[in-house]
């Protein structure tokens, strides 16, 4: 029951995070920089609706995806060229990092069931 809680509590971290994500160009200011701008859009669509998924039936697979997604973010600003500007770029690298945590203890637990015993 413990490991059940830990995982959807990861969840609800993930998907406030997805909303962090998909507010930050407004919150930052960064709407007008169509690329980071739409790319922390669309991240963070995806990974609130995997978060939603998550929270309705678990599944190992979408907390991969949810942890290259983190990935990305990690390594978007240089991929996509907007690493120059600070606020975004730490923006995106710091929420990804979160992201990749998250994601990476959801599977962990996942895995070791008997950590909780």
């Amino acid at each position: 029951m413990a490991m059940m809680e830990t995982r959807k509590s990861l969840d609800w971290i993930t998907l406030v995070l997805a909303i962090c994500l998909f507010i930050s160009p407004w919150v930052i200011g960064f709407t007008a920089a169509m690329v980071p701008a739409w790319n922390a859009w669309s991240v963070g669509v995806l990974l609130g609706a995997l978060a939603l998924a998550t929270l309705s039936v678990f599944a190992e697979w979408e907390e991969w995806v949810s942890a290259v997604l983190g990935l990305w973010l990690i390594v978007s600003p240089w991929l996509l060229g907007f690493a120059a500007d600070t606020n975004v770029m730490t923006t995106h690298v710091v929420l990804g990092v979160l992201v990749v945590v998250a994601s990476a203890w959801a599977v962990w637990d996942f895995r070791h069931p008997h950590a909780h015993a």
